[in-house]
C-alpha cells in the first residue's frame, strides 16, 4: 500500500575494506541469505528479493548508495523529470547492479547516491534458520537536516511521520511503515540500517549471537518513543551500526498530522532515559561518487 512515487524501501549498499567479514556479519549474525556473488560484489536478502542489502568490495568503507522502489513506471519517469528539474547528476541511466530490470541512479545532497527503481527479481533461496523478515529503513545524519527533509519530500514524495525539536530530526515514510527513511542532525553519514523480524524473542537472540562471538549489542532492547519499534543494536565490520526491530507503528491515515516531539524529551526509549553517549559515533560516510560508476555490474 503506498500513497505516493516511492513504494518501498529497496536495498542499501555499502563499499567494505573487509568483505568476507561483513558477509559474515549479515549471514551469521544478522540471518540474510547471500542471493548472488560477482567480482566485487556480494547480494543479500530476507525477503524473497534478489537483494536488500549489497556489500561492495573497495579500498574504503563507506555508503555506495541507497536503493528505492518506485510505484510503478510512471512513478519512475516522474521521479526522473523532478531529478532533472532539480539539476542533479544522474550517475547511471540504467541499475547499476544485478537483478533490477529499469532504474536510474543520481546524487543527491549530501553526496548521497540514490537509486530508483522498478522490476526486482524475485529469489525464495533457502532461508537461514534465523533471521529478519526484510529490510525496513535507514537512519541518515545530515548536516542540513532540514534540507534533507524538504528534498525527501519534494522530490520522492516522502510523508513526514514525527518531528523532533527545533530542525533536530524527522522521521519520515513512504508507505504504512512509521519511517523508511529517520534524519538526525549530524555529520553527514549513515548511521544504521534497519531490519524488521516478528518477536521481542529474536532481538534476545541476537545478543547471544554477539555474545558467543565476543561481540555486543551498543544499545537495546529499547522502546521508541518515535516510531514505537522495539528495537536492539550492533556494529557491522565496515562501521554501520544494524538495527533489528520489531512492532513498528503502521500509519494508514495518510492524512495524519506530524507528531511533534521536544529535542529534551525522551522520543528516543519509553522504557529509560538512559541513552548511551557513544550511540551516534558510529556511522559511514558517502564514498566520492567518482568511485561509484563502475561498481557491482
Amino acid at each position: 500500500m503506498s500513497w505516493g512515487l516511492i513504494s518501498a524501501m529497496g536495498h542499501v549498499s555499502i563499499q567494505t575494506t573487509d568483505l568476507a567479514n561483513s558477509v559474515f556479519d549479515a549471514t551469521q549474525i544478522l540471518g540474510l541469505r547471500e542471493t548472488e556473488r560477482t567480482a566485487d560484489a556480494v547480494y543479500l536478502a530476507a525477503a524473497n528479493v534478489h537483494h536488500e542489502l549489497v556489500y561492495v568490495e573497495s579500498e574504503v568503507n563507506g555508503v555506495d548508495g541507497f536503493g528505492l522502489v518506485a510505484a510503478n513506471g510512471d512513478a519512475l519517469r516522474e521521479i526522473r523529470r523532478r531529478v532533472e528539474n532539480e539539476n542533479l547528476t544522474i550517475v547511471s541511466n540504467k541499475p547499476r547492479g544485478a537483478g533490477i530490470e529499469d532504474g536510474f541512479s543520481f546524487i543527491g545532497p549530501e553526496g548521497v547516491v540514490f537509486e530508483i527503481y522498478v522490476g526486482m527479481q524475485e529469489n525464495s533461496a533457502i532461508q537461514q534458520s534465523f533471521g529478519p523478515d526484510r529490510y525496513g529503513h535507514f537512519n541518515f545524519h545530515p548536516r542540513d537536516v532540514g534540507g534533507m527533509m524538504r528534498f525527501l519530500h519534494r522530490v520522492l514524495d516522502f510523508r513526514l511521520s514525527d518531528v523532533i525539536g527545533d530542525d533536530f530530526a524527522y522521521f519520515m515514510r513512504c508507505n504504512p511503515d512509521h519511517h523508511g527513511i529517520a534524519l538526525v542532525r549530524g555529520e553527514g553519514t549513515l548511521h544504521h540500517h534497519a531490519w524488521q523480524t516478528q518477536s521481542i524473542a529474536d532481538l534476545g537472540k541476537l545478543g547471544d549471537r554477539l555474545n558467543k562471538l565476543g561481540r555486543e549489542l551498543i544499545w537495546g532492547p529499547v522502546r521508541h518513543g518515535a516510531g514505537h519499534n522495539i528495537a536492539a543494536y550492533y556494529v557491522e565490520t565496515s562501521g554501520a551500526v544494524v538495527e533489528l526491530y520489531t512492532d513498528l507503528e503502521q500509519i494508514y491515515d495518510d492524512s495524519r498530522p506530524p507528531v511533534v516531539w521536544g529535542e529534551d524529551e525522551n522520543w528516543y526509549n519509553m522504557w529509560s532515559a538512559y541513552r548511551p553517549m557513544e550511540f551516534r559515533k558510529f556511522g559511514l560516510a558517502p564514498v566520492d561518487p567518482r568511485f561509484l560508476s563502475n561498481l557491482h555490474r
